[in-house]
């Protein structure tokens, strides 16, 4: 489902993802109407724009989420503020891509996002992992405890879960590891299970809240 109030934009992003083999569901440019609509149509995936008439797009998102099937929600904005990146992801949303991205990399998204992978536009990745590493040092007893107050994972595990949420494909970790692609899959569902979340997207939100993720600097 397409949910953007530019009806140029809406057609043409909804065309592009119909030429690419998707069913678009239904294309919307309000939010609420698009909320009604989801219960209906039940979509897998929305492509969701933050700025709409009635309702602001995080707030669309957070009732998708809350919905009885909640879908994935990718929002593709014309910002990239930090403020309007950091309330998406906290309002449920799996990805953030800015309308400047190429029509390959949009459908490369859609199609990372409709499997379960969180997707971001790059750069965008960094300052989402960097604001939740700064507050879990500004929250009292967190970083220390952070491995303490949850299951216990593996090393492997941990590094393969940083690696995650860092947005890594499961055959690019496993290239870094020295890991057959299964592995990792598995690596993966261990950690899942001892979590008690139910995908990659969960498991992303885990490790950034909790601190888990070490940045490269850049």
């Amino acid at each position: 489902m397409v949910v953007d109030d530019h009806p140029m934009w809406r057609e043409a992003v909804a065309r592009d993802l119909t030429e690419a083999g998707y069913d678009v569901v239904a294309a919307i440019g309000e939010g609420r109407q698009a909320l009604r609509v989801a219960v209906a149509v039940r979509p897998d995936v929305v492509v969701l724009d933050l700025r709409l008439p009635d309702l602001a797009g995080v707030e669309v998102a957070r009732g998708l989420g809350a919905s009885a099937a909640p879908p994935r929600v990718l929002v593709l904005s014309a910002s990239a503020e930090e403020e309007d990146v950091l309330e998406a992801v906290k309002a449920g949303a799996s990805g953030y891509l800015v309308k400047s991205a190429s029509r390959e990399e949009f459908l490369d998204a859609v199609g990372r996002t409709a499997q379960g992978d969180a997707v971001f536009t790059p750069g965008l990745a960094g300052l989402v992992l960097g604001e939740y590493r700064r507050l879990a040092h500004l929250t009292p007893d967190r970083g220390g405890d952070a491995e303490r107050d949850g299951p216990r994972l593996t090393d492997r595990e941990t590094e393969v879960l940083r690696m995650v949420a860092k947005g890594l494909t499961y055959r690019q970790i496993a290239g870094r590891l020295v890991l057959s692609h299964r592995t990792v899959q598995n690596h993966v569902q261990n950690t899942l299970s001892k979590l008690q979340l139910h995908n990659r997207v969960e498991l992303v939100r885990y490790a950034i809240e909790k601190g888990l993720v070490e940045l490269d600097g850049g």
